[in-house]
């Protein structure tokens, strides 16, 4: 038996492909208000839903279906995305109504709207502002880009990290970074290596695609500007065969993302984080399928649903 195949049949690696899935946290957005219901009975008791804010969402839509996922047993984590900010007065509200109602976690993230609509241009906009803090959360996530960001200098991303990490450290509010999702689990080791080196601690929860179909997964690639092979191959369908070396579904990512936890290097791997394009019961189910061990580890490292 090859090395390869020794490593994805230890029963020591398919613990750890449950005990890291069991972990994961998933996403909805205001359209999928509807089926929230049927996430909590998919996913595993006390599972963390981001809530999105999508360009055509309020926030009071997101602190609604926020409330609603929180009341089902899940726990939300609504982004709060700051150029979609009406007013400091409005987060404040929304940050209380939620604090009222047991939500714990936010997502603080920029987002891509070209004119802010209210004060805040950035993500460290709010959280320099203290409506976090004074808001009692407990924990935000804040955004990692792995494979760099589309329109943000790498120095610059760098720069506020540091700054999110040291909030953290200053306020004794939890911070960890949410990666966008990505194809490459090299990259992404690479990144965490890079983490560490340049002095940033926070544990990572990496982005991942949940279940979908090619097509769907690179017009969303394209639209969020990840990885440049992977655009190559979106504008040119021909070479399409470029892709067999990315993982482009999370029965590829996660074994491998695994096999590098193991790695002391990547303890910051903490968790994956799945984004549903639109997909949210299906991977909500996908999640459940793999926390309960209903997979096999095929020789070649790619995991293998039991259906």
């Amino acid at each position: 038996m090859n090395s390869v195949a020794s490593i994805v049949s230890s029963p020591h690696i398919r613990h750890r492909v449950t005990d890291f899935v069991r972990r994961a946290s998933t996403e909805i957005t205001p359209h999928d208000e509807k089926v929230a219901p049927a996430l909590a009975e998919a996913l595993p008791p006390g599972a963390t839903v981001y809530v999105a804010h999508t360009p055509k969402a309020t926030l009071e839509d997101v602190v609604r279906v926020s409330l609603k996922v929180q009341s089902l047993g899940l726990r939300a984590s609504p982004h709060i995305v700051a150029r979609r900010l009406p007013s400091e007065d409005a987060l404040r509200d929304a940050l209380a109504e939620l604090r009222s109602a047991g939500v714990e976690q936010v997502l603080v993230i920029a987002g891509d709207r070209e004119a802010p609509l209210g004060p805040f241009a950035h993500s460290l906009d709010v959280i320099d502002s203290g409506v976090i803090d004074d808001s009692g959360m407990r924990n935000i996530g804040v955004a990692g880009h792995p494979e760099g960001h589309k329109v943000v200098e790498p120095e610059r991303l760098w720069e506020a990290l540091h700054h999110k990490q040291a909030f953290g450290q200053r306020t004794g509010i939890s911070v960890h970074i949410v990666t966008q999702f990505g194809f490459d689990p090299e990259a992404i080791c690479d990144w965490v290596r890079l983490l560490s080196q340049k002095g940033i601690s926070r544990p990572v929860h990496v982005g991942i695609a949940g279940p979908t179909s090619l097509m769907k997964l690179l017009r969303f690639a394209m639209q969020c500007g990840v990885g440049a092979s992977l655009q190559s191959a979106a504008k040119n369908m021909r070479a399409v065969g470029n892709l067999a070396r990315m993982a482009t579904t999370p029965e590829e990512m996660i074994p491998a993302l695994v096999r590098s936890s193991c790695d002391s290097d990547f303890a910051q791997i903490a968790q994956p984080h799945f984004f549903t394009f639109g997909g949210a019961l299906a991977t909500a189910q996908w999640i459940r399928a793999v926390s309960n061990g209903a997979f096999e580890l095929r020789p070649d490292g790619k995991l293998e649903l039991n259906v």
